[in-house]
């Protein structure tokens, strides 16, 4: 047998720092159409006060959505079998498609990123990393349990942008499909509950982000 090199040693570094740079620097790619397609403009209908409502929420779940890339990009990192990893890396394909609604979204209501997504990128990938060295089963028991709690997160924002906003809000219902259903494929992969604690500091470190997100 062929001894491992340094650079295959190093790859899957260099492909981590690689979608890093991607994920945080490039536009996203979408390999979906972006569900607000199909839907009329109303931003002109829009009131300001509402303009300026959707684009803070809007900007908070692009902040999650890099956030979620970082968490599987870490998690696929230190995932122990190619099998979870490929899922990771499946889900983190899908969850470009909503870091590209998200940024399309934004520009359509004359708004931005948020400015520290660097910085949510940087958590998140730690965080996922941290998840997937502790084996494959709490890894994925991660993903259920972020995917649930991103679930609740999409639900409030619904609440909260104006029913006139008809575009922001089928992005948002069509993400919070595929979120159920990467929960759903964690679970269906072995994932294990996690405790309670940790939920509640998922919780806590999620708001934090979403109410930085929401100003800045």
């Amino acid at each position: 047998m062929q001894p491992m090199t340094r650079t295959s040693l190093l790859d899957p570094f260099i492909l981590a720092a690689d979608r890093a740079l991607r994920a945080i620097l490039a536009p996203a790619q979408a390999s979906r159409p972006s569900p607000a397609a199909t839907v009329a403009e109303p931003t002109a209908e829009l009131t300001e006060p509402q303009r300026r409502q959707s684009a803070a929420l809007m900007r908070v779940n692009h902040a999650g959505e890099v956030a979620a890339q970082a968490l599987y990009h870490g998690q696929s990192l230190t995932a122990r079998s190619e099998s979870t990893r490929a899922l990771l890396l499946k889900s983190a394909r899908e969850e470009e498609d909503h870091l590209a609604w998200c940024e399309e979204r934004l520009r359509e209501l004359d708004s931005q990123p948020s400015r520290l997504n660097p910085l949510w990128y940087a958590g998140s990938f730690a965080i996922g990393a941290l998840a997937g060295a502790l084996g494959d089963r709490t890894s994925l028991g991660f993903v259920a349990e972020t995917e649930k709690q991103v679930e609740r997160h999409i639900d409030d924002h619904l609440k909260r942008i104006a029913a006139e906003d008809a575009r922001s809000r089928a992005v948002l219902q069509a993400m919070r499909n595929d979120e159920i259903s990467h929960g759903s494929n964690a679970r269906n992969a072995g994932a294990i509950d996690l405790p309670s604690p940790v939920r509640d500091l998922m919780r806590h470190t999620a708001s934090v982000m979403t109410r930085t997100a929401y100003w800045f």
